[in-house]
C-alpha cells in the first residue's frame, strides 16, 4: 500500500458540489478518526457530523460568513473531551490528539475520492451552542468534506526537504 499519492494529492476544497456522501464512506472516514494514535491512548475526542442544511448555514454563520464552510455537505466537528491533560513535557495533548485523527481522516476522505478543507476560524461558543457541547470541552476543528465543484489549485510548493532537517541537531 502507497499512501504518498493521497497525501500529494490532497488540496484544500473552498467549492463543493451538492451532492451527499454516501453513509458507508462517511463510515469509513470517521473509522480512520477513531483509530488514530493519541497520548496515552485517552482517545479525547468526540465527532458530530453535520449534515442539516439550516445547521451548516448557522456554521457557516459562526465561520465569520465562510461560504464554503456550508456549502460543505458534511462537517465533522472534532471536539475534545479532556482538555486539561498535559502530557510529561508540559504540551497539552488535546490539539496534538485531534490534530492525528483529523489528518486520519483528511487522508481517508482523499482516498474515497472526496475533497476536504479544515477550518479553525471559527466562533467557538457559537458552535458549542449550536451543537450542545458541554462547556468543560473544546470545538477544536471543523473538517469539511464533500466533493469537489471543479478542479482546485494544484499542489502548493513546498520547501525543499533538505531546508527542513537535520540529524543529530539543529
Amino acid at each position: 500500500m502507497d499512501l504518498l499519492p493521497e497525501i500529494v494529492n490532497r488540496v484544500t476544497v473552498r467549492h463543493f458540489e451538492e451532492r451527499g456522501i454516501d453513509p458507508a464512506c462517511l463510515d469509513r472516514i470517521l473509522e480512520a478518526g477513531r483509530i488514530a494514535p493519541s497520548a496515552k491512548n485517552r482517545q479525547p475526542w468526540r465527532f458530530i457530523i453535520v449534515q442539516d442544511e439550516r445547521k451548516r448555514k448557522m456554521f457557516e454563520q459562526a465561520s465569520f460568513g465562510q461560504e464554503h464552510v456550508g456549502q460543505a455537505p458534511a462537517i465533522i466537528a472534532c471536539c475534545s473531551t479532556n482538555i486539561e491533560y498535559r502530557m510529561p513535557n508540559g504540551q497539552l495533548s488535546y490539539p496534538i490528539d485531534i490534530s492525528f485523527a483529523a489528518t486520519q481522516m483528511m487522508f481517508q476522505a482523499v482516498h474515497e475520492g472526496l475533497g476536504t478543507c479544515v477550518v479553525t476560524t471559527f466562533d467557538e461558543a457559537a458552535l458549542q451552542e449550536i451543537l450542545t457541547v458541554p462547556y468543560s470541552m473544546r470545538v477544536v476543528m471543523l473538517l469539511l468534506l464533500g466533493y469537489a465543484a471543479h478542479t482546485e489549485p494544484s499542489f502548493r510548493e513546498r520547501l525543499a526537504l533538505e531546508r527542513i532537517i537535520s540529524y543529530e541537531h539543529w
